[in-house]
């Protein structure tokens, strides 16, 4: 497979995003943004670079001067300002300037961690993202959002930084663990309850090839979601408004995720982010409790966690958590619901009362 999505603004063209089953078009892909005089450092952690690194390194040198590699350890506990100050201190080292750049090889934690440091790193340098995990590659490597969590709050020191160029490989998801592929489910899932009704049936009726790895159905899946965020990215894309959709599970997921020492992966804690919005959008009288069941059981279907049993959590704390994100609005927690599947909008208005109510109900459910 080949497919190729150009990110735009009102000035034309920011980048592409190029979607194939190897890197075998990576190196000419590369060699669009005039690098043979440039300097590329590949930025990966301990997990990925066993993998991918040797590859990508053999296609990026035949056309740039020189390529490094920066490897740190793998994990969300390293997404940190103290890791973003070791890969200053290489760059400085090994001498980059602002006109060489770096290449963020492996999932979120890599791609926010490398954007970040390319956002700051001289004032602004140029960085391409390379994504290797279902998540990253529905959803961080797209739209320039760069950061790393500051305190375990999640994401809290930031910038909008946008990628020179989106280079996802589809085959790389066979070698991530169940776990790992199915909390890309939470982010895709999503896509479809906010944005498009019909592709979150499509992911539905394709639950067993998806959960088979199919390389067609999943090439499909990921350029679906690829579009759908592209879309909104275009239109907001330093999310003053409709970006915030974006954010449906999220304020929610965020916290459980922070409390949970991030145990569980960002995808889980996104779909019990989901699903107590879903819930909270039945109480305000927008969906059916029948379609919040629905929606319980497609998360399930993915492995995806919809219950906050057994996690030793309580609903005050996570309460406590959520005015501590960074989405908060004048004091005001904001939360993205649902008039219908499909079709999200932003409120200002839910109260602490309804958000522990909604707590109580993700504690009291079974799977």
């Amino acid at each position: 497979m080949f497919d190729r999505i150009t990110v735009q603004n009102k000035d034309g063209k920011l980048y592409d995003i190029v979607l194939e089953s190897s890197f075998s078009h990576l190196g000419e892909e590369v060699s669009q943004l005039q690098v043979e005089k440039r300097k590329l450092c590949i930025v990966t952690d301990s997990n990925v670079a066993p993998l991918y690194l040797e590859a990508v390194e053999a296609q990026l040198q035949p056309y740039c001067k020189k390529v490094d590699s920066f490897v740190f350890p793998a994990g969300e506990g390293q997404k940190n300002l103290d890791t973003v100050r070791e890969l200053y201190r290489y760059l400085i080292q090994h001498q980059y300037d602002r006109n060489d750049v770096l290449v963020a090889l492996g999932g979120g934690v890599v791609g926010d961690l490398c954007g970040y440091g390319a956002a700051t790193y001289l004032r602004g340098i140029r960085f391409i993202q390379v994504p290797t995990t279902l998540l990253s590659q529905v959803d961080s490597s797209i739209g320039g959002k760069t950061g790393v969590d500051f305190d375990a709050y999640k994401n809290m020191v930031g910038a909008f930084h946008m990628p020179s160029l989106v280079y996802t490989n589809t085959a790389s998801l066979l070698t991530l663990t169940e776990e790992q592929y199915l909390s890309g489910m939470g982010e895709i899932i999503k896509h479809g309850l906010i944005k498009n009704r019909s592709y979150y049936d499509w992911i539905q009726e394709h639950t067993e090839q998806i959960l088979l790895r199919d390389k067609d159905i999943c090439g499909a899946m990921i350029l679906e979601s690829d579009k759908i965020k592209r879309d909104v990215v275009e239109q907001d894309p330093t999310e003053k408004g409709e970006r915030a959709l974006l954010n449906f599970g999220h304020t929610l997921g965020h916290a459980i995720e922070k409390l949970m020492n991030f145990e569980l992966l960002h995808g889980q804690c996104v779909a019990l982010g989901c699903v107590g919005a879903v819930y909270l959008s039945a109480r305000r009288g927008e969906i059916s409790m029948e379609m919040v069941q629905r929606v319980c059981e497609d998360f399930i279907r993915f492995g995806l966690p919809v219950s906050l049993q057994n996690m030793e959590l309580r609903p005050e704390d996570i309460l406590a958590a959520t005015k501590k994100d960074k989405k908060m609005d004048s004091g005001a927690v904001k939360f993205i619901l649902l008039h219908q599947i499909g079709d999200a909008f932003i409120d200002s208005t839910v109260s602490d009362q309804e958000i522990l109510d909604t707590l109580c109900w993700m504690l009291r459910r079974t799977e």
